[in-house]
């Protein structure tokens, strides 16, 4: 298993997206974090399939802390039932990986 992770998760508008990001990486639950959008998202919500705008949050930890990013993501989600997934980082810089490692807490 990857000891690095994408995490991703979506927001209805910018300024939440925004403020997901900038929650994680304060907590240092990420090294960094991306918003893009807005994407138009698909999605069945009570039974019924649904369209809306959503702006797009990918964030950069290690599987150590993901746990506790995946917690925070979720309390601090405008949504019910956000979707917060994970992939793992199969390659990446080394200079790159020790940084989102040194910044999260891993020595």
């Amino acid at each position: 298993m990857s000891d690095y992770v994408q995490v991703s998760t979506a927001a209805p508008t910018r300024e939440a997206a925004v403020q997901l990001a900038e929650g994680a990486t304060a907590a240092r639950l990420a090294a960094g974090a991306q918003v893009t959008g807005p994407v138009t998202g698909v999605f069945w919500h009570l039974g019924e399939q649904g369209n809306g705008e959503e702006w797009p949050v990918l964030l950069y930890t290690t599987a150590d802390r993901y746990p506790q990013l995946e917690a925070y993501l979720i309390d601090a989600h405008p949504w019910d039932n956000p979707q917060v997934t994970a992939v793992p980082v199969l390659h990446g810089s080394a200079a790159y990986l020790d940084w989102v490692r040194r910044t999260v807490g891993g020595g």
